[in-house]
């Protein structure tokens, strides 16, 4: 597991302390989008910072702890969204498994996703650690969040008992298939509200098809 622990997650910072840690993200964001990982230099962001290289190491160790960083920032709060939205478990377990399926293929389907995506699958040949990196703060926590609302559901006799954790993989691979690559790759562009929720109600069948408990009519 990849661990990383910035100035800003081992104390509070001052709001001066945060401003520049912003900044640096910002700066970063612009650069490994544009120019890609291995591109990018610390002497780099710090030059167009207008300071030291030595003082953005005060903020992250690496290059690879600011790209951790980077990504954390730009797609944390808003996965996190689309697992805090759900329906409470007890509701309808089907139109749950929709609007999971739905947040999720929108967040992903985001421009500003999809950069990073390509990025890593761009760079991760030559560093490894990148792809490593991308997991841990990207990838992992999502099949947490999705273990554990599948969790619930089992508990409360809404889908099959088993592994959590299995069944989330299996529910994201339907959510992604088809669409996921053919968007990385540029064959299609906007899918649209309509498409996308379709999708999600065959991806939705199908898992319950496999997992749906007596109780959920399957």
């Amino acid at each position: 597991m990849v661990i990383f622990m910035t100035l800003a997650e081992t104390e509070t910072p001052s709001p001066r302390t945060e401003a520049r840690r912003r900044a640096i993200l910002d700066v970063a964001r612009e650069l490994f989008l544009v120019q890609g990982f291995a591109a990018t230099s610390m002497s780099e962001i710090a030059g167009r910072l207008g300071g030291s290289k030595g003082t953005l190491y005060n903020y992250f160790r690496s290059k690879e702890e600011l790209f951790a960083a980077f990504m954390t920032d730009t797609c944390g709060d808003l996965a996190y969204g689309v697992y805090a939205r759900l329906p409470p478990v007890g509701a309808d377990i089907r139109d749950a498994l929709i609007e999971l399926g739905e947040g999720l293929l929108k967040f992903l389907l985001r421009d500003d996703t999809m950069a990073i995506q390509r990025l890593v699958v761009a760079e991760a040949g030559r560093f490894p650690e990148l792809g490593k990196v991308f997991y841990e703060t990207g990838p992992r926590k999502n099949e947490e969040r999705m273990a554990n609302y599948l969790r619930a559901a089992m508990d409360a006799g809404q889908i099959r008992d088993g592994d959590a954790m299995q069944a989330g993989r299996w529910l994201r691979d339907l959510i992604l298939s088809d669409i996921l690559t053919k968007r990385m790759w540029g064959v299609v562009d906007d899918l649209g509200s309509a498409r996308v929720r379709a999708h999600c109600a065959e991806a939705a069948e199908i898992f319950l098809t496999a997992f749906g408990a007596a109780s959920s009519g399957m």
